[in-house]
């Protein structure tokens, strides 16, 4: 695969002028002993034009006292808890950058990210987004990397399956690079999820191209205090995903519509990632499952049509899922557990069934 998969510069466009100055903003909250670690890796950038905002968002541990040592080297930023996005947005108020980053306390930047943006940046990107390694609270390498790619997708597959789907491979907030100009059509957010990266993954595709660097660039820490990276099976959370993902494809729609574009309603149930969370929502705690209405059959019938609609999932993966789905719904409770258990924390998986998803080309 390509280092990149970005389609070629238009006759007569010229990349952006380097160095740009590129802004790290790092929100945080009570990660005392990992946020030293996530700014020594923006200060460590290869990059001669870096400026590193930190904003703490209320903590209560001593992440004050760490970020305090690096005074003289970023912008601090205190406020009273208010969540991850209105951090986000105090740090964007601050940065001067043509590209921002906003990094999660407990993840840790590749030195080179800032080059690899700087490779296939040029007017029209909204963003560049790139692989996540996993490491432990420790910082010691578990040996996945994620999204993984069937092939690497170009700006216009990515629209394209937004519109069908809307869904597309991508990361969480730290493998992500913004253009200045996305963020400022995103900007001032308007309060329907306290996590920044609800607003920004779902409306980059429609104000510019999403470019792909397929390698992994930024260390996504898995602790089991971080909200995306699941360690054990805290059932609770999957209704609260439902619900953030509805909340998501709400603002979708309203970004589209502005950008000049429909997003159908039906695109919602064709998400293989939303469609995930349902089913285990719906499955382990149904009585907080925030679709009322929602039922084996159309969960089924769904996963069928998800399967057959490309959205940047290999063939191999899509009906993997159908099959994940299936037997899901139709096992005992104790094996549905843990079949959803393997799914969303891949640390859990028996080497095995590990084995198999490689041997198949599922995961690498």
């Amino acid at each position: 695969m390509k280092d990149d998969c970005t389609a070629p510069r238009p006759a007569g466009m010229l990349p952006i002028p380097a160095p740009f100055v590129v802004s790290v903003v790092i929100p945080n909250y009570n990660y005392g002993e990992f946020v030293g670690s996530a700014i020594n890796s923006a200060l460590a950038l290869d990059w001669p034009r870096v400026e590193v905002i930190v904003v703490d968002d209320g903590s209560t541990d001593d992440s004050r006292t760490v970020i305090a040592r690096y005074a003289d080297r970023v912008v601090t930023i205190h406020q009273e808890n208010a969540g991850q996005a209105a951090a986000c947005a105090a740090g964007f108020a601050r940065a001067r950058g043509e590209v921002v980053i906003f990094l999660d306390s407990d993840d840790l930047l590749d030195r080179s990210v800032a080059r690899r943006i700087a490779e296939v940046w040029r007017p029209g990107v909204s963003k560049v987004q790139f692989q996540m390694k996993t490491i432990d609270q420790f910082g010691a390498d578990l040996g996945t990397v994620f999204p993984q790619f069937s092939s690497c997708p170009t700006p216009g597959e990515i629209k394209r399956w937004v519109l069908t789907t809307s869904a597309y491979p991508t990361p969480p907030g730290s493998g992500n690079a913004y253009s200045r100009e996305l963020l400022e059509q995103v900007f001032p957010l308007d309060g329907l999820s306290r996590i920044a990266d609800s607003y920004f993954l779902a409306a980059a595709p429609f104000f510019g191209d999403v470019l792909t660097v397929p390698r992994p660039l930024v260390s996504y820490r898995v602790h089991g205090r971080n909200d995306g990276a699941f360690s054990s099976l805290d059932v609770d959370r999957f209704s609260r995903e439902v619900s953030r993902g509805m909340q998501r494809f709400a603002y979708a729609q309203r970004m589209a519509a502005q950008a000049g574009f429909h997003l159908p309603d039906a695109a919602r149930e064709r998400s293989l990632a939303m469609l995930t969370y349902r089913i285990a929502s719906f499955h382990l705690v149904p009585e907080k499952h925030p679709m009322p209405r929602d039922s084996r059959l159309a969960i089924l019938r769904d996963a069928l049509r998800a399967a057959r609609s490309p959205q940047g999932v290999s063939l191999q993966a899509r009906f993997a899922l159908l099959a994940w789905s299936a037997l899901v719904m139709s096992t005992p409770a104790s094996v549905a557990r843990s079949l959803i258990h393997w799914r969303f924390a891949p640390t859990s998986r028996p080497r095995v069934v590990q084995r198999l998803l490689s041997g198949l080309r599922i995961v690498r």
